[in-house]
């Protein structure tokens, strides 16, 4: 039982992780705004980018007043989520990755 708690925690921590560098990158790397060639790229960064972005944007606002602390604890919970399912493909490739070269 501990093992499938530990390899959840593990791989929603690798997704947030993995969208927390993706979105660093995009954001050092894009300083202007998305033009319309540009939009499919965008949406392909956002998402493995997504978990991060939402839950700074739901922390920004929840901190300004803007939101009521359930909608932060939904964008949260949301961004758990997806960053869970983003983290059993970065582990699905890591190990296809050992695999291969190791």
């Amino acid at each position: 039982m501990y093992k499938d708690i530990f390899i959840a925690v593990f791989a929603t921590l690798a997704g947030f992780t993995a969208s927390g560098i993706l979105a660093n990158l995009y954001r050092l790397i894009a300083r202007k705004p998305v033009s319309a060639a540009g939009r499919a790229g965008y949406v392909a960064v956002m998402i493995v980018a997504g978990p991060n972005v939402m839950f700074e944007n739901a922390a920004a606002s929840f901190r300004a007043k803007d939101c009521s602390s359930f909608a932060f604890w939904l964008a949260a919970s949301i961004s758990a989520y997806w960053s869970f399912g983003l983290g059993l493909f970065v582990i699905q490739i890591g190990q296809v990755v050992g695999r291969h070269f190791g």
